[in-house]
């Protein structure tokens, strides 16, 4: 029998409207609001035909109830400028990672959250109090994934077919930290969105929506101040520094250049007429829309000890997937691209090299 609830999600995570779907599977409208709403059972070949028509298994289908992400509950940044179809597509892919997350759990032991809530402070108090917690001083952060995932927090990807939102956060029943990443963002721009997001996991996950122009603001004085430590900066000396030596400090706390521009004037370390004279430089050079010679993309450790394990285990990642009840390829939307894909290299054949391994230091 059809879970009603999968149906919706699935079709909020393509995308679709009911009549978008409705032209898509050839199914009428009336027949798919039947079946959403639980008043009408699909036959057999009905249901394979909505799963082809969402790219998803049929198991998909008929596997147990969900329950959706509440929308008060989801940091989503300009919420009234996102359309239906981008804000429910992105509610459905987060609603799908906890049910990968669900997976790993019962299988790994993983870190518990300590993620703290500080609704009280202010954004820059409240990002010290971060630092002090988790023992980092005021030296840059190595690796924002790897720092949030250590501390419990649940950090996943976002479908590429959800560009127009950058990163999300939540608590899954009020508790548990999930934060959601857009990888076609760069690697200085994926650690702000990490902190950013953080800041509303820590300010407003709790007492407060965590959306609206307030909260954005919160959250990006939390991921400037988290990111760049005052007296980190301070220690560096760049009063009235100018893009050249910008650029040259950027790449220590791997942080973009017009964040950092911001910071140093947010600390009054830049007059208004230096913050100006810098930002049009670096517009010039490029950095304004981007980060040219950036860092590489943050990915995630524990996705992959994980997916190591399961290697090692000879658990084929199939085996996972069928268990979620998706196709590989959807599932690797959700874990940084982790899962290895097979890819047609025509007939010419090459002989097997050992990869060469080594252990890194965080």
């Amino acid at each position: 029998m059809l879970t009603a609830s999968r149906l919706v999600l699935a079709r909020k995570r393509r995308r679709m409207t009911l009549s978008g779907l409705a032209k898509t599977s050839g199914i009428s409208v009336r027949s798919l609001t039947a079946f959403e709403n639980g008043h009408k059972i699909p036959s057999p070949e009905t249901l394979g035909t909505l799963a082809l028509a969402l790219d998803l298994p049929t198991s998909f289908f008929v596997a147990a109830e969900v329950e959706e992400l509440a929308l008060d509950a989801i940091s989503f940044r300009a919420l009234s400028k996102m359309s239906a179809l981008d804000r429910d597509s992105a509610r459905g892919a987060g609603r799908i990672v906890v049910e990968i997350n669900d997976w790993i759990e019962q299988r790994f032991g993983l870190p518990e959250s300590n993620v703290p809530t500080l609704p009280h402070l202010k954004p820059e108090e409240a990002a010290e109090r971060v630092r002090a917690l988790w023992g980092l001083g005021e030296a840059p952060i190595p690796n924002m994934v790897h720092l949030l995932e250590s501390h419990g927090v649940r950090v996943f990807s976002l479908a590429s077919d959800c560009s127009s939102v950058d990163a999300f956060s939540f608590r899954w029943k009020r508790t548990k930290p999930f934060i959601v990443l857009n990888l076609e963002k760069s690697g200085e721009r994926g650690r702000f969105d990490a902190a950013h997001e953080l800041g509303h996991l820590i300010m407003h996950s709790e007492h407060r929506i965590p959306h609206g122009p307030d909260a954005e603001q919160e959250a990006q004085q939390f991921a400037s101040a988290f990111l760049m430590p005052r007296s980190g900066i301070l220690a560096q000396q760049l009063y009235a520094a100018d893009s050249r030596r910008i650029l040259s400090a950027k790449q220590k706390w791997q942080v973009a250049a017009v964040a950092l521009a911001y910071r140093l004037k947010d600390l009054d370390l830049l007059s208004e007429w230096n913050y100006r004279t810098a930002v049009k430089q670096l517009s010039q050079m490029g950095f304004r829309s981007g980060e040219p010679g950036g860092i590489i993309r943050e990915s995630s450790q524990l996705l992959g000890k994980v997916f190591s394990a399961l290697r090692s285990q000879k658990i084929p990642i199939s085996e996972m997937a069928d268990d979620l009840n998706l196709t590989i390829d959807e599932l690797n939307l959700h874990v940084f691209g982790l899962v290895p894909t097979v890819v047609d290299g025509g007939e010419m054949t090459s002989p097997p090299v050992r990869p060469g391994l080594r252990l890194v230091g965080r």
